[in-house]
């Protein structure tokens, strides 16, 4: 059988042009396939929609579109995305073939003429223990996991029991995946979640004890091909079943490129399947080139430059993180105009603008002298106290165009002894001692005016 999986289209508003692009030339390189069977493995959409929205309008569309050409399976995806109940429509819009909707766990049979018989349809068991007559592929679904309900029906809020159950649950699939091999049928699982190890479309690996899969568990379903979603990066992992065949599980991925940072191809699987083998090849659709530029402070324009090769159709956004001081150093409209020079369909600025921090030196208040307050200050800051204690002294025993004559020159010798000032007179405004015993200068006229800043630097 050839079968073509599709996955996380999150159709709505905000993605519908990007989403229904992709889902459009996808539809058609599926079709000109002539694939026996289109499988949706979850979050057809992104969030809850009216039915009279255009996203719901266009989905609708595209699976009508495939239901004429093969049997669709649409499968529940997370309930975030899609609530209970938003596929119910999808039952009732297949065109020469069924849709079947997968919102429970169960195993269905797709039959020699294209119809769909659920094992639930009988007596309500969610495996086959006989096989319908002219079965020719038998689908095991196990649509996203409330884990929730999971733990409220375990009893216990155990991080390692979902994934034991569905384990044991994978199992049961495996039982009678095994006996449908051995009577040459097809067997698929299509499930929607996460493989501990797998990597998102940032390249971050998913590791943790809440994931629903182990890639040994998605094996223990003896399926043929384990159809994948969730996950928007395709990824796959393949596994030799003695005496069977290969068995392959993959990640399609999503449709189309929603985030910024996305790595690889988007697009969906062109499956290849039988009763022992299953192989499984990435048909890319034209997914639109996002550019993320994230710089920790001013940003580089160099880096910019090169970005710009790759601007031409591109969406671009630029991240940076400056101290307050510098935020004027950032020429925004510069990197605006520069990307939109380049051809780029739209530039995003995202400034973010760090406050400056005083951190209060602790017992500064209990010092005696002026620079024994200035090294507790050094020590709180991480500060040289020595050149500052130097430029200290200076303020204290020289008068001020003494200092500015050092500055200009500082190679000149003095010609003028230092006058020797108490620092607390020159410098603490809290002094009440009297002051008429140590000379104070007059009032500096401007040629005495000189930059604080370069006594320190």
């Amino acid at each position: 059988m050839r079968i073509a999986q599709f996955s996380d289209l999150h159709f709505c508003q905000e993605h519908l042009t990007e989403v229904d692009h992709c889902m459009t030339a996808a539809v058609e390189a599926a079709i000109d396939e002539g694939v026996d069977l289109a499988v949706i493995s979850g979050d057809a959409t992104d969030h809850r929609l009216d039915l009279n929205a255009p996203a719901v309008h266009r989905l609708a569309q595209h699976v009508h579109t495939l239901s004429n050409h093969c049997p669709v399976l649409m499968l529940q995806g997370t309930f975030l995305h899609e609530p209970p109940g938003t596929l119910n429509p999808f039952r009732f819009m297949g065109g020469r073939f069924p849709v079947f909707v997968a919102d429970a766990i169960q195993q269905v049979a797709l039959l020699e003429n294209n119809q769909w018989v659920s094992a639930l349809d009988g007596e309500g068991r969610w495996v086959f223990e006989q096989f319908p007559a002219q079965t020719k592929a038998i689908i095991s679904c196990l649509p996203a996991v409330n884990k929730a309900n999971l733990v409220a029906a375990l009893g216990q809020d155990d991080l390692g029991a979902m994934g034991d159950t569905v384990h044991e649950l994978l199992c049961g699939f495996g039982l009678v995946n095994q006996r449908a091999r051995a009577e040459k049928i097809t067997t698929i699982a299509v499930s929607h979640g996460t493989v501990n190890g797998s990597l998102t479309e940032h390249g971050v690996p998913m590791m943790g004890l809440d994931h629903e899969f182990t890639v040994g568990s998605l094996f223990a379903a003896k399926a043929s091909a384990f159809m994948l979603g969730h996950i928007h990066k395709s990824q796959g992992w393949e596994h030799e079943l003695p005496g069977y065949g290969t068995q392959r599980a993959a990640y399609a991925g999503s449709i189309g490129r929603l985030h910024y940072g996305e790595e690889g191809e988007k697009g969906w699987l062109f499956w290849d399947v039988d009763h022992r083998n299953a192989a499984h090849r990435l048909m890319p659709t034209p997914a639109r080139k996002l550019i993320h530029l994230d710089f920790p402070g001013v940003p580089d324009m160099e880096t910019v430059k090169e970005a710009i090769k790759d601007a031409p159709g591109a969406f671009v956004r630029v991240r940076y993180s400056v101290d307050k001081e510098y935020r004027h150093s950032v020429d925004r409209d510069a990197i605006t105009q520069a990307f939109n020079d380049a051809g780029a369909c739209a530039v995003k600025i995202e400034g973010r603008v760090m406050p400056i921090l005083r951190a209060r030196a602790e017992g500064i208040s209990k010092m005696g002298t002026l620079e024994d307050k200035l090294r507790q200050w050094a020590k709180t800051t991480s500060t040289d106290a020595a050149p500052l204690a130097e430029r200290l002294n200076d303020l204290a025993h020289l008068d001020v165009k003494e200092i500015v004559k050092r500055i200009i020159d500082p190679e000149e010798p003095s010609r003028k002894p230092a006058v020797a000032t108490p620092v607390a007179s020159v410098l603490d405004p809290h002094d009440d001692s009297e002051k008429s015993e140590a000379p104070v200068s007059a009032k500096p006229s401007h040629h005495d005016v000189f930059n604080i800043e370069d006594l320190f630097s």
